[in-house]
């Protein structure tokens, strides 16, 4: 059973410069909500209990979002204005925070919550990375995935040729629905083994962690989480998952535009 997931959000969001000087992408606004939210509603409906939220020194304003306020709360009821308190209800789930000081690749960032996880299976979702599906959370088809293979599962999309080289590129079996996965290359700059990359949703089992120990510095001299699912793979079998639903990235303009009018007409 997958109970707790992890929201790396420390990144410096360099792709959405100047404006994430000041506004963490995380807070970028889709529809009347921060993208955030729909990412921890997403969690909600996949069945997530506990979820812990990587943050940096800059980003408090996730969790002060994320957090209760007693005084606005007081001014809407002492106004007149207490049908605007459900604007202020939050996904109702156990979030934790753990401060990330250095931002050093998303292999690191999962290192964070070795302890928050224990030695459970866990779920990780990019809150840059949307899956809009009218059916199941994205994240909710790796859990059924994992329910049936009890093994690690990774969310992925066909992608053009040209931005493979953007994404971790997997090489693999197809079997059934699933992909068992037999390799899988970071941001390969040429011969990608294929068309599947994976996007922002992970079911991992706690061996990762074993993984992630062993790293060194990888592309963009990072600790990179695909090198350490790499090492899982001499371990553990891994599967993959096509994802249905419509996919985008929050750190492209052009998609994040057209996100938000999509999202800006469900309010």
């Amino acid at each position: 059973m997958v109970r707790k997931a992890i929201v790396p959000a420390a990144g410096y969001g360099t792709r959405n410069l100047p404006i994430t000087k000041a506004i963490p992408k995380e807070m970028f606004p889709l529809g009347l909500k921060p993208a955030i939210h729909h990412i921890v509603e997403e969690a909600v409906q996949s069945g997530i209990e506990q979820l812990l939220i990587i943050i940096s020194n800059s980003k408090h304003s996730i969790l002060e979002y994320f957090d209760h306020s007693v005084e606005l709360e007081d001014f809407l009821k002492s106004n007149n204005k207490e049908h605007m308190l459900k604007h202020l209800e939050l996904p109702k789930i156990d979030i934790t925070y753990i401060q990330q000081h250095y931002a050093n690749g998303l292999g690191d960032a999962i290192r964070l919550g070795k302890e928050f996880v224990g030695d459970e299976p866990f779920g990780v979702l990019l809150p840059d990375d949307f899956v809009l599906s009218d059916r199941t959370p994205a994240l909710k088809q790796l859990i059924d995935v994992y329910n049936e293979t009890n093994s690690s599962v990774l969310g992925l999309k066909q992608v053009n040729q040209e931005q493979l080289k953007n994404y971790g590129v997997i090489q693999g079996a197809t079997n059934t629905n699933l992909i068992q996965i037999e390799n899988i290359v970071e941001k390969p700059r040429q011969d990608p083994p294929s068309d599947l990359a994976v996007i922002g949703r992970y079911i991992l089992t706690p061996t990762i962690f074993q993984c992630i120990e062993d790293l060194t510095e990888g592309v963009d001299g990072e600790l990179q989480l695909t090198d350490a699912i790499k090492f899982l793979l001499r371990i553990e079998p891994i599967y993959g998952k096509i994802v249905s639903g419509d996919r985008y990235d929050i750190g492209n303009l052009e998609e994040y535009v057209e996100l938000m009018k999509i999202m800006s007409k469900k309010v």
